[in-house]
């Protein structure tokens, strides 16, 4: 039987306020759509939080033997610098200062995302797409919406009419906003938009003649609005309806409400069961900021680069740093913080590598099932790893205990506990263990090493064949030879 069937999920959901069991539409089965990064600059460590806030939900349904399909997008164009529907499109405004092409600039930072991602042990989404990628998609959305009456067009520009729709559906249900509110609270247009409303919000924008990202439509040569695209990639590959959504708390207005209103026009439907959101990072008590300086990336987090950190900081121990924290809860980064970190995820993987030299007694003083059962309860529990984590450390006191002899432990158990502390610590927390991982990454190096002096001997004896098919094999290997006047070197 898959494990989902004897444990129960709660999630907590934003559209009610309130933890709901989680039932998926599809028995067995989760969609998961996350807004992904706009690929302007180099991701910031707030969006790695949030992002690993997801990994860890993407991974514990895993571990429950869902079938998961996750969408996490890439946005590469349309997304305006204030967020609303004036400015420039920040992708256009970069790629204008730094003299290149807008795409340069997308792939810069897409390489960027990807590699800060894997350093930090992200399990890759099912799908990622962009957003230039379904220009077509988000073209027919905006012809229906229009189709319906709460869509319009000016000038060249389509909007859509949050008054109009708001007399059938409720904008600010997710927010909690009220649009009367909204409304007397925001000044007159003046006539100086093409909008009827402020709150309206763009589907399709004009290009004007210096914008260089620009599609051909019905209405104007253009881009589309920064909502749409998760509207039209989520529903492409999840369906009208689907089980979760999520994203950071900044997001969820105006850019989820919008969302739902977009997919409620188009469809008629809600788009989404639960709505899930991730809180911020600050860091020493602030709100992270470059015009501050109190502002620190991932990669300086890891190499110390930095003038806040007193030394450079793996990122497994920063991953246990940021799951120490519910992914609800705004979480404070600091030299004090992640020190003490380091500390728990030592004292945790000594532990976990001290497991397989535990001997197994006749019968058992330590209640495994119990223990294993509220490692599960934490996570059932709106995937609170902090609950897990001290669970874990509960385990790291049992393991001390059969070390010292002063509990007992039975070879079915033992089993069983080390299954569970491997499952709970690398699969659905995904730390790593980077002391076995210096001891592999030792073994290799002596492996090469030992195949240079190899190299070297053939290249002495004039055996250029062997010498050449020992540097074409590592090649295929990923490991690239570079001989200079201090000897040969390689990397991987």
């Amino acid at each position: 039987m898959p494990l989902y069937t004897s444990q129960h999920l709660k999630i907590y959901n934003s559209l009610s306020g309130e933890k709901e069991n989680f039932n998926p539409i599809h028995e067995g089965n989760v969609g998961m759509y996350v807004c992904g990064p706009t690929v302007y600059s180099n991701v910031h460590l707030g969006n790695v939080r949030t992002f690993m806030s997801f990994d860890v939900i993407f991974r514990y349904f895993l571990h429950l033997d869902y079938k998961v399909r996750y969408v996490r997008n890439i946005t590469d164009v349309g997304h305006i610098v204030d967020d609303v529907d004036e400015g420039e499109d920040k992708i256009a405004k970069k790629a204008r200062l730094e003299q290149l092409e807008p795409m340069e600039v997308v792939q810069r930072y897409t390489v960027d995302f990807h590699d800060i991602l894997k350093s930090f042990n992200f399990l890759p989404p099912s799908i990622e797409p962009t957003a230039t990628g379904h220009i077509i998609e988000q073209i027919e959305i905006i012809k229906k919406i229009i189709a319906t009456g709460i869509g319009y067009e000016a000038n060249g520009s389509v909007y859509f009419d949050v008054v109009k729709y708001n007399e059938t559906n409720n904008y600010g249900i997710l927010s909690g906003r009220n649009i009367e509110d909204m409304l007397t609270n925001t000044r007159d247009l003046d006539g100086q938009s093409d909008k009827r409303n402020p709150q309206d919000f763009a589907l399709w924008k004009k290009a004007e003649p210096e914008h260089i990202m620009r599609w051909p439509s019905p209405w104007s040569d253009g881009f589309p609005g920064w909502h749409l695209e998760c509207t039209a990639m989520s529903t492409k590959y999840l369906g009208n309806h689907f089980d979760i959504h999520g994203g950071g708390m900044d997001l969820k207005f105006p850019h989820h409400e919008c969302e739902i209103a977009q997919n409620e026009a188009c469809t008629g439907q809600s788009p989404v069961n639960y709505w899930m959101h991730a809180n911020m990072l600050t860091l020493n008590g602030k709100k992270m900021a470059k015009s501050t300086g109190n502002n620190i990336l991932p990669g300086e987090i890891l190499s110390g680069n930095n003038n806040i950190l007193s030394k450079a900081f793996s990122a497994s121990v920063t991953r246990f740093f940021m799951l120490q924290a519910h992914y609800r809860s705004i979480l404070d980064f600091s030299d004090d913080a992640i020190v003490a970190a380091e500390k728990g995820y030592k004292r945790l993987m000594e532990a976990v590598d001290a497991l397989p030299a535990i001997s197994a007694s006749a019968t058992s003083s330590i209640d495994i099932a119990s223990w294993k059962q509220l490692c599960y309860d934490a996570m059932n529990d709106d995937f609170n790893t902090p609950i897990l984590i001290a669970q874990l450390f509960e385990a790291v006191r049992y393991i001390n205990l059969l070390k010292e002899g002063k509990e007992t432990i039975s070879a079915e158990d033992l089993t069983s506990f080390t299954t569970a502390m491997n499952a709970f610590v690398f699969d659905v927390l995904g730390l790593s263990d980077e002391k076995a991982a210096d001891a592999n990454n030792d073994k290799l190096e002596g492996v090469v090493n030992m195949l240079i002096g190899m190299r070297n001997q053939a290249r002495a004896d004039k055996n250029f064949a062997l010498s050449d098919q020992i540097r074409d094999q590592l090649i295929t290997l990923g490991i690239q030879l570079k001989d200079g006047k201090e000897g040969t070197s390689f990397s991987i």
